[in-house]
């Protein structure tokens, strides 16, 4: 019975979602119609004062910042469990022509065996020196989407329907095996050397609106509570938790360094990726791809997708105290390049796709720059450049930027500069020169 109300809910929302698509406004694409702007310093605290040294960013400037964004945007989630509770089983050996293997992890929330639970896989390189550096990152459609391996298992979580591609009744069927394997050139990962750790992000909290009745909301809900208070945690948040549940795990077993782990996502789990680096300092780099309104793209700007339009379309995604902001950007006391500084010092990558003008690419590029005094007080070469750059010339400095031809997803180009990325700043290979178009 639950099940099937989860179902109709879902059902009614992408409707509602479609008829908003519809009648609300004509979204911007006009540079000449950006409206003027003044985004808040990230290095003038709350009292007016300038941030002068590292010292002050860490103990005053920043715990502000963070408490803006959480109590505002992304809400509060609960701590990490006492425990960790996790079965690892092999899936299969010698995969991808010999060079890898498939682990599936299951990893209890609650950090007890009951409750709910997420399967990772893990995919890890054979012939690499262990421990070996890691890319962690959710997935939109299931692990066995990612591969059409036959042992992946298939999730049984509510999935969107699909049935060309193999989800029927908010179900994965085998149909639905490598659908997205391009997003995945897991092979070409561990040719770098890198594991990847994947998740199906409904595993945590379906993506639908419920009111929060669903996912890992409610098992922690205090007595008589019915949904989360206005600044407790959206999905956004829950999954950015369940990424910290994956780096729990990694801490505890010697095949990945800890030390070496990054944490990427794409579109609304680019947004993800960013609140879990900016909330998880154990993610060593922080990689967005095409995370636009809510990730790294200005909201001042209300080019492409704006607050007013991600909030009325995905209600769930942040906390209540978000929906205050609608139409109102210049209100906000926070805007996105303040996220990108709340990862400072540790490398972040903003990655756009030119023909993805929802995301807002130039707005995605302006949040590195102005996140740039933050990292260059903190001792980095922050942004290699003042001036955006052409497609294919990605900067790789400290506050890295990439753009490239296409449109929103995720390419086997787009995971050869996470790779650039990551061997420039944890300097393996010997290849820790600069790179590509990077400004002197």
């Amino acid at each position: 019975m639950r099940w099937a109300l989860w179902v109709l809910v879902a059902s009614l929302g992408a409707v509602m979602s479609e008829s908003i698509g519809r009648a609300g406004d004509e979204p911007n694409y006009d540079e000449s119609k950006v409206p003027s702007y003044e985004l808040p310093d990230p290095l003038k605290s709350a009292s007016g004062r300038t941030i002068i040294s590292p010292e002050e960013w860490r103990r005053v400037r920043r715990p502000e910042i963070l408490k803006l964004f959480t109590e505002q945007m992304y809400g509060r989630a609960p701590k990490r469990p006492e425990a960790v509770l996790f079965e690892e089983s092999l899936i299969a050996d010698n995969v991808l022509g010999g060079k890898g293997e498939f682990r599936n992890v299951r990893i209890w929330l609650l950090g007890r065996r009951e409750g709910p639970a997420m399967d990772v896989l893990l995919v890890l390189p054979k012939k690499a020196p262990r421990p070996v550096p890691a890319f962690v990152a959710m997935n939109f459609r299931g692990n066995a989407s990612t591969h059409p391996h036959p042992k992946i298992p298939l999730s049984r979580n509510w999935m969107r329907n699909d049935p060309r591609r193999g989800f029927v009744d908010h179900r994965m069927t085998e149909k639905a095996r490598g659908v997205a394997a391009s997003r995945w050139p897991y092979e070409q990962i561990l040719d770098r050397g890198y594991a990847v750790a994947t998740v199906y992000y409904g595993d945590v909290d379906p993506d639908f609106d419920d009111g929060f009745q669903n996912g890992i909301h409610p098992w922690f809900y205090r007595p008589g509570q019915r949904r989360p208070a206005p600044d407790e945690w959206g999905s956004i948040a829950a999954w950015a938790w369940g990424l910290s549940r994956i780096m729990d795990y990694l801490e505890r077993q010697d095949r990945i360094d800890p030390k070496h782990v990054a944490v990427m996502g794409h579109s609304r789990l680019g947004k993800t990726a960013l609140w879990a680096g900016a909330t998880d300092s154990r993610f060593g780099i922080v990689i967005s791809n095409n995370s636009g309104c809510g990730g790294a793209a200005l909201s001042r700007r209300r080019f492409g997708e704006t607050v007013r339009r991600i909030n009325t379309s995905f209600p769930h995604w942040f906390c209540e105290n978000f929906k205050k902001y609608n139409d109102r950007e210049d209100a906000m006391p926070f805007d996105q390049h303040m996220l990108l500084a709340l990862i400072a010092p540790r490398p972040v990558l903003v990655c756009s796709a030119e023909e993805d003008r929802w995301a807002d690419p130039r707005g995605e590029f302006l949040s590195c720059l102005h996140a740039d005094p933050v990292y260059r007080l903190l001792g980095t070469d922050g942004l290699g450049t003042k001036t955006m750059p052409p497609v294919h010339r990605p900067v790789l400095t400290t506050v890295g930027y990439h753009i490239r031809a296409g449109k929103h997803d995720v390419t086997a180009l787009d995971w050869k500069v996470y790779c650039d990325f990551a061997d420039r700043h944890w300097k393996r290979g010997g290849k820790s020169e600069r790179r590509g178009g990077a400004a002197k």
